[in-house]
């Protein structure tokens, strides 16, 4: 079940909003000012934020900033603000969809649903382990929101590792998926290779991941979750 974090200071809105995302199947908790917000958005790593603007303390533009310093996670802003300017500020800012109030709580679970789906779809692209960042569509690789230049070759065998995180592969296995049947070269290839991309992720914490060596049986890209 996904969890949807509700953050909004004003309780009988953020009570709709629980009772009807409930009813939709999704899981909920609730924040009522900035400071919560980013507690709870660490210890649940929700699916997605509905983010209030007008908040005491800390308000919706800040805390949406340090999402995305963070990460993707898909935040639909909420406010009582209809000028097109704060819209605006809202999208590029990084966030997902915006919602004036005062709202129908259906269209609201409506949005919700939309962008979880084009999430789904984008995550299926894109894979992230910690500040490890990897397009597979645009082959674009970076660490801590900086690119990464790979070979051809030792980007594909990190995509490769990347779309099946925490499994084992011999040598013979990821040569066969990765360089392919016709080569017949070393498997001492793949070592440097694998030589190759720890040099590149060498400021990746190993609290997020790291390429082990299992001995006897081979690599594998370990990831873990906070």
């Amino acid at each position: 079940m996904k969890t949807i974090l509700i953050v909004e200071d004003e309780l009988p809105i953020s009570q709709v909003l629980k009772v009807y995302l409930l009813k939709a199947n999704f899981d909920t908790a609730q924040a009522f000012n900035g400071e919560e917000a980013m507690k709870k958005f660490h210890e649940l790593s929700p699916s997605l934020v509905i983010l209030d603007v007008m908040l005491p303390g800390k308000n919706g533009w800040d805390i949406l900033k340090e999402i995305r310093e963070e990460n993707d996670t898909p935040v639909i802003m909420l406010t009582a603000l209809g000028d097109v300017n704060y819209r605006l500020s809202g999208l590029n800012g990084g966030a997902d969809d915006y919602i004036a109030k005062p709202f129908n709580a259906e269209e609201v679970i409506a949005r919700v649903q939309a962008v979880l789906r084009r999430s789904d779809n984008n995550q299926e692209k894109v894979k992230k382990y910690g500040g490890l960042y990897i397009d597979i569509k645009s082959h674009r690789v970076s660490l801590n929101q900086v690119d990464i230049d790979l070979t051809p070759r030792d980007l594909s065998l990190l995509i490769f590792m990347a779309e099946h995180p925490n499994q084992t592969f011999t040598r013979d296995q990821l040569i066969e998926h990765v360089w392919g049947w016709e080569y017949d070269g070393s498997d001492r290839a793949v070592d440097l290779a694998i030589k190759r991309l720890r040099k590149a992720l060498q400021s990746w914490p190993e609290s997020e991941g790291e390429i082990k060596t299992l001995r006897g049986l081979g690599y594998q890209l370990s990831v873990y979750k906070k």
